[in-house]
């Protein structure tokens, strides 16, 4: 049994909003929940290939519920972009954004702005979780809250929080 085509066009840009739940923007750094949510989206609409390929994979042209022709893929992409600059800061978007660019490309130089400096990002970062005390906060939940939100931080730059084994035992 064969399922329709979920047609993009008919899908409202504003509609990405309820998926992706907040702006990407270079303060708050939740590039990883924000490209994870994204993923998702795509997948969900069946064109995640477009984060991943510049142009109509071999593979694409034949799939079941619709052929898809290097004009569709084009205006498959430009949706996906429009989706991508949805999800973002008008200042972000300004950083990333050219003329005549793929989904693919904005998605890397999206990765790219995030990823940059990632070294010396992590060992700010870290100093920061080291130096974060408890005395400092109202409660447990607002130190919690802080720790997580430093432990998200550390993983936009692939530094991991390693678990202290003797915490566990």
């Amino acid at each position: 049994m064969t399922t329709e085509p979920i047609k993009l066009a008919a899908q409202p840009i504003h509609q990405i909003q309820h998926f992706v739940p907040f702006k990407l923007d270079l303060d708050t750094r939740k590039y990883n929940s924000c490209s994870e949510l994204f993923k998702i989206h795509c997948k969900a609409h069946d064109v995640l290939d477009h984060l991943t390929s510049e142009t109509l994979p071999s593979s694409a042209k034949g799939k079941e519920t619709e052929t898809i022709t290097p004009e569709l893929w084009n205006r498959h992409d430009a949706i996906v972009l429009q989706w991508m600059y949805a999800t973002m800061s008008l200042d972000l978007m300004n950083t990333i954004m050219e003329p005549e660019i793929t989904t693919k490309k904005t998605w890397d130089r999206l990765k790219s702005v995030f990823h940059d400096n990632m070294h010396s990002r992590s060992l700010a970062l870290e100093n920061q979780f080291v130096n974060t005390k408890l005395d400092d906060f109202p409660n447990m939940d607002a130190y919690c809250q802080q720790l997580k939100m430093i432990v998200d931080q550390l993983a936009d730059v692939d530094a991991k929080v390693e678990p202290i084994d003797w915490f566990y035992n």
